[in-house]
């Protein structure tokens, strides 16, 4: 089985609410594009100074949309 993994985007500042959600946007336009499964991605607002995109790839394209995108980092998706 092929594990899922996480590609984090964090944003600060008090524009980084509404950066990320800008992000996820385009996230969900590259994921049509190359037609990645499964699509999944997200926006998680932590406070009034930080917020995060992301997008959950498999494994085996991780390597590709990391130097595509450039993700400030990554984890294992506990779905």
């Amino acid at each position: 089985m092929n594990r899922k993994i996480k590609l984090i985007w964090d944003f600060r500042g008090p524009t980084g609410a509404k950066t990320a959600e800008h992000h996820e946007i385009h996230l969900k336009e590259y994921i049509i594009l190359e037609k990645f499964e499964p699509n999944i991605t997200g926006l998680r607002i932590i406070n009034d100074m930080h917020s995060l995109a992301y997008m959950v790839v498999e494994e085996k394209d991780m390597l590709k949309v990391r130097d595509s995108l450039k993700p400030h980092r990554a984890e294992v998706f506990q779905e």
